[in-house]
């Protein structure tokens, strides 16, 4: 190979050192494997015929925790794995990085609220597992749901127009998303979450 296509190789696959870009990878790893964890468990767990039971089961509510704790690693993970590609993925790149970011922070707060807020609220709130979502609720959820699927595609994306991922792993994000959009409903995190994990490994070993 010559010199300048080796640089080329160099460029596609590394990103300047900083400490962003190293903890890219075990972050990655952190976050995809927690999501996996806790989807499983989460499936095990939930029971829609006995709400309250559900809700006052310490292992369902460790684990809403643990979810809350793996998209705050999701959030960083995104940030520091577009410094790898951003010189490449460009503007586009960008808009997959808000969009990707916004819908996980929103998706991360329906996590936070079904750990902290829904335990309590079904002992303290009469009717509260009676009631039906609607009005902004619903349309702050759905919202959610559909900004954290089409901002994890469109990562993926940027991630194989960039051509700095393995394509593999890029598409790989793009089913995650897809299957993104009814990530609340376990197993269907798990195809994003290991496509995460496969991310920081392979940004491990870079």
């Amino acid at each position: 190979m010559t010199g300048t296509g080796t640089a080329t190789a160099e460029r596609r696959t590394s990103a300047p050192p900083s400490p962003l870009t190293r903890i890219a990878g075990p972050t990655a790893l952190l976050a995809g494997l927690a999501i996996v964890v806790t989807q499983l468990v989460q499936l095990a767990t939930i029971d829609r015929d006995d709400k309250a039971a559900m809700l006052a089961d310490p292992v369902y509510v460790a684990n809403g925790i643990a979810q809350f704790v793996a998209f705050n690693l999701l959030l960083v993970a995104l940030v520091a794995a577009h410094r790898w590609q951003e010189d490449r993925a460009g503007t586009f790149g960008v808009v997959a990085l808000v969009a990707a970011l916004a819908g996980t922070l929103g998706l991360g707060g329906n996590y936070w609220f079904e750990a902290f807020v829904s335990p309590w609220a079904a002992d303290a709130v009469p009717g509260y597992l009676d009631a039906e979502p609607a009005g902004v609720l619903l349309l702050g959820g759905a919202s959610s749901y559909l900004l954290f699927a089409v901002g994890w595609v469109l990562f993926g994306w940027a991630a194989l127009r960039a051509g700095v991922f393995p394509r593999a792993i890029a598409v790989a994000i793009v089913v995650g998303g897809l299957a993104g959009i009814q990530m609340v409903q376990p197993p269907l995190g798990v195809p994003l979450g290991i496509a995460v994990a496969w991310l920081g490994v392979w940004l491990m070993r870079r």
